[in-house]
């Protein structure tokens, strides 16, 4: 059972993202702010479906990754998928 707005990292091939489901909807996102880099993992999930920074408190939208409350780039989310087979994240290919 995946706890309800609670944030768990996971390593998919050395890329860590952030995880959290809200109701039956779950969501993908980088695990670090963009501000600072500082771990979204230990941040919390709003009532607006955005995930909150611990250190200063910037706001990205779970959908959409735009910044909310703060000054920096948006956060990078990945399209969730749950299936019979689990929970799949999509993560685009990265061109060297």
């Amino acid at each position: 059972m995946f706890p309800n707005r609670c944030i768990k990292q996971v390593d998919l091939d050395g890329l860590k993202v952030g995880v959290t489901r809200i109701e039956e909807e779950f969501f993908a996102f980088e695990s670090t702010c963009p501000h600072r880099l500082t771990s979204l993992i230990p941040g919390e999930i709003s009532e607006s479906k955005e995930v909150i920074c611990p250190l200063h408190s910037y706001r990205f939208d779970l959908n959409s990754g735009a910044v909310k409350a703060g000054m920096c780039g948006d956060l990078k989310v990945y399209p969730v998928e749950m299936d019979e087979a689990g929970l799949k994240i999509s993560i685009p290919e990265i061109s060297n």
